[in-house]
């Protein structure tokens, strides 16, 4: 028998660990403060550690990708946030819809891109 895997947490850095911290608080992750330098983040079953430590050359190459139910429901919740008024270098791109989902984009405060999708 085989063990049972329970969940992925990808760590990523940040530019300003600070900003960083509000940014995910704002985007609807509650905060575990675990270490002064580290945090989990967690909303509903999904989690990640985001760390005061940024490597410009790993921070610019990370991408993550989370599925959402409804990726029009997620993006209207991005919009209705203000992030790119309250970040000034957050960037948001609209839903694309490819054969295989439809998926929006969120390039954090520190530069990670996110991809936000559904599957068909």
């Amino acid at each position: 028998m085989r063990p049972q895997l329970k969940s992925i947490r990808p760590f990523i850095g940040a530019l300003n660990f600070e900003i960083s911290r509000n940014f995910y608080k704002d985007l609807g992750f509650e905060e575990v403060i675990l270490e002064p330098k580290l945090s989990l983040f967690i909303r509903e079953e999904i989690g990640f550690y985001l760390q005061d430590y940024y490597a410009k050359d790993w921070v610019d190459n990370t991408m993550i990708f989370m599925e959402v139910a409804n990726t029009d429901e997620f993006w209207e919740e991005l919009l209705s946030l203000e992030l790119t008024d309250k970040y000034e270098s957050v960037r948001l791109t609209p839903i694309r819809t490819m054969h295989w989902g439809k998926e929006c984009f969120v390039h954090d405060s520190s530069g990670i891109l996110w991809h936000f999708g559904e599957f068909f």
